[in-house]
């Protein structure tokens, strides 16, 4: 019986990834005959064609290597974790890891953890995948990004999840606002209910919003909608309306000028929940396990 071997699956990773033999050979540092050769051979051994070759458009992946690829990810990844724990527990952590990370949360969260991450594990190059919601799934089951620090929404079944923090909505108006001198800084949804709203419209955070505005029992009048955090808070503070939002700044004067004011929202709403979110079947490898650790650390955790 024929068996493939450890650096056929490797190189097959990089070539599903880059679609290019060529382009693959670069980045392993063989030669291309190395790696047709090993794809060759990897499909004579499984039995299943992985890719298409054209002369016109080149090389695609087949149903079959597309899914081959995504089960591969974990596979690579307990064997780096493998290989890890036999070369010395106490050696420090070196490779690549990649996090996904929720736009919004980016600058509020991301500097810190990076900063003690690196001062515990500086031989780990960590790079960032910035994305909404969905996309962040798709990139999970897809297998770019290793984990992912986003919010909770609209999460499917096939992920494992770690919330770090519990954060309640509230709305920000603009300095001029009647709202603005509240006494306890506080309001009520259905106090705005027929004022121009400013959306943060990304894919399940926008579906939260509306449902805030459903348990409230109010028609939000949307007058814009953005997809930038910042690019909604300008317009709050140049007087367009008001925003309902999670991630409270400290800086109130955003980029446009101006000034907005936070306020608290006294209706009983569900809490957005940051999380650490990964596939529930995939082997996490021991720099993934070290980064969960760092954010459980700085912000304490409770498993979903």
């Amino acid at each position: 019986m024929r068996h493939f071997t450890l650096t056929q699956l490797r190189y097959f990773a990089v070539v599903a990834e880059l679609e290019s033999m060529t382009k693959a050979a670069a980045r392993l540092l063989v030669s291309q005959s190395a790696v047709s050769t090993a794809m060759a051979e990897l499909e004579r051994t499984l039995g299943a064609q992985l890719f298409l070759r054209s002369p016109s458009t080149g090389l695609k992946l087949t149903p079959t290597g597309r899914r081959f690829a995504l089960d591969l990810k974990g596979f690579l990844d307990h064997a780096d974790s493998l290989f890890e724990s036999a070369y010395g527990a106490a050696e420090s952590l070196s490779g690549e890891l990649t996090v996904g990370v929720f736009s919004p949360l980016a600058s509020f969260r991301l500097p810190a953890i990076l900063k003690a991450f690196e001062a515990t594990h500086p031989g780990v190059d960590v790079t960032f995948l910035e994305a909404d919601l969905a996309s962040l799934q798709t990139a999970l089951l897809e297998g770019r990004c290793d984990l992912a620090l986003m919010y909770g929404h609209g999460l499917g079944r096939a992920f494992a999840s770690q919330v770090l923090e519990r954060v309640p909505p509230h709305v920000i108006v603009p300095a001029s606002h009647r709202a603005a001198n509240t006494p306890g800084q506080e309001i009520s949804l259905s106090d705005l209910a027929g004022e121009p709203l400013i959306l943060l419209d990304l894919p399940h955070s926008r579906e939260y919003y509306e449902s805030l505005f459903a348990l409230a029992g109010v028609t939000p009048n949307v007058r814009h909608r953005f997809a930038g955090y910042e690019t909604v808070r300008s317009f709050v503070a140049q007087g367009h309306g008001y925003a309902l939002l999670n991630q409270r700044v400290y800086n109130d004067v955003p980029y446009s000028g101006g000034r907005v004011v936070p306020l608290r929202l006294i209706d009983e709403f569900p809490p957005s929940e940051v999380m650490l979110v990964r596939l529930r079947t995939a082997l996490p490898t021991r720099r993934a396990l070290a980064f969960e650790e760092i954010c459980r650390r700085l912000y304490g955790a409770t498993t979903a």
